[in-house]
């Protein structure tokens, strides 16, 4: 995979932080945990379920010392998602989110959780703002 950044932007990979100086283009050989800047979350745009379930999962991709606490917390934010939501693609979509943190594809979850913002924005009549870079 080839993933291009801009002067100063971040990409989150494999836990670590790395900032670029320049224009770069990274290729990424092997399977690995990463995240680019603009899709990080900051802590104070958690204000909905949806968001603070993204949080969540983007803090396991993020930093995986926290892997434990953050999955207790999955667990249960997702159980009440499941249980709030009565259109039933969205409790499917939430199950597919359930099922890609199981298997670790964290960034796969992430962008379906993305794609429920729309959803959640609607039900909540707020715009959906895309997550601000960190």
């Amino acid at each position: 995979m080839l993933i291009t950044l801009k002067p100063g932007e971040r990409i989150y990979l494999n836990g670590a932080v790395i900032r670029v100086d320049r224009k770069v283009a990274i290729e990424l050989l092997n399977d690995v945990d990463f995240l680019l800047e603009n899709h990080v979350l900051q802590v104070e745009d958690t204000t909905t379920p949806l968001r603070q379930l993204y949080f969540v999962v983007q803090t396991m991709l993020i930093e995986p010392r926290k892997m434990a606490q953050a999955q207790k917390l999955f667990r249960e934010q997702l159980a009440g998602l499941m249980t709030s939501f009565r259109d039933e693609a969205v409790v499917a979509m939430l199950g597919d989110v359930g099922n890609l943190v199981d298997g670790a594809r964290y960034f796969e979850a992430l962008r379906v959780i993305r794609r429920l913002f729309i959803v959640e924005g609607a039900i909540l009549g707020a715009g959906t703002p895309r997550p601000r870079a960190a």
